[in-house]
């Protein structure tokens, strides 16, 4: 496995590779979530790239980028398991903004919504980002988790819009045993805050399976999902959503297919997202 660590050897490096690319996209503290797009690139793929940068854009003034958990050494012994053939990880957030940077992508409608509402900017850094990563990488496909649902809708309409050359693979959310979605801020919670914590994918997985049963009222399974969220007071709810999986645009009335339901809670220190599709 590579390690490169300057825009200009990346650049360099993949001039020099032939056959199909997947990318994994990662800011580094891997979990199986990751690993297993890796796996799944690995399968599709005859080169697959690895990036690991925490990107000091995508975080606001208030938000934890100091904290951040990090551990190169070990996520790049993770990557070599799987068989990623290269990582990039930028020696310092100055290979991606350099002195005198000034150009970013903004959406003008999709961030506005949902966590571009709770988190100002944040997507302007993540489209940013993302797309000079996609430059430096130049992939056939880029895998990324459902759990970060907004996320994968935005960089899919980026992907469209500027004419990007390569397919959007979005894996199912990979979970802990007790159904909690696996992340890299759960090294936050406490033992005892990560089994609670569990109530979030328990009320998604209940407002599925009303759904299932035949409830269309959005306001109903809001309701549901929010009365047993309350069952866990530690768990203090920011938002629930039910909204068009495509436009983000929040559901008043009965549900039509495809519907993104999708919440934020803080549990301790950990800001917790999660969300299901009713399809």
């Amino acid at each position: 496995m590579h390690v490169i660590i300057t825009t200009a050897a990346m650049q360099a490096a993949r001039r020099s590779l032939n056959g199909t690319t997947g990318v994994v996209l990662t800011m580094g503290y891997l979990h199986e979530g990751h690993l297993s797009l890796a796996r799944r690139a690995r399968a599709e793929n005859d080169i697959v790239i690895a990036t690991i940068f925490v990107n000091p854009a995508q975080f606001g003034p208030r938000e934890d980028l100091a904290a951040y958990p990090r551990d190169l050494p070990r996520d790049l012994s993770l990557l070599e398991g799987v068989g990623v053939d290269i990582v990039f990880a930028p020696e310092s957030p100055a290979e991606i903004y350099p002195d005198g940077y000034q150009t970013w992508i903004d959406l003008s409608d999709l961030p506005t919504k949902l966590e571009g509402a709770a988190r100002p900017g944040h997507y302007r850094g993540v489209a940013t980002v993302v797309a000079k990563l996609f430059n430096l990488t130049r992939p056939t496909r880029a895998y990324f988790g459902q759990k970060d649902a907004q996320q994968c809708v935005v960089i899919r309409r980026m992907v469209q819009d500027l004419n990007f050359d390569l397919d959007v693979v979005v894996c199912p959310t990979v979970r802990e045993a007790n159904g909690l979605a696996m992340s890299s801020r759960n090294t936050y919670l406490t033992p005892d805050e990560r089994s609670r914590a569990a109530v979030i994918y328990r009320a998604l997985s209940a407002a599925q399976a009303a759904y299932g049963q035949g409830e269309r009222s959005a306001a109903v399974l809001r309701r549901l999902i929010l009365d047993i969220l309350a069952t866990e007071p530690i768990v203090q709810t920011e938002y629930v959503s039910i909204a068009d999986a495509n436009t983000l645009d929040e559901i008043e009335a009965a549900i039509a297919a495809p519907a993104l339901v999708s919440m934020v809670a803080r549990v301790g220190k950990a800001r917790l997202i999660d969300n299901v599709i009713l399809a």
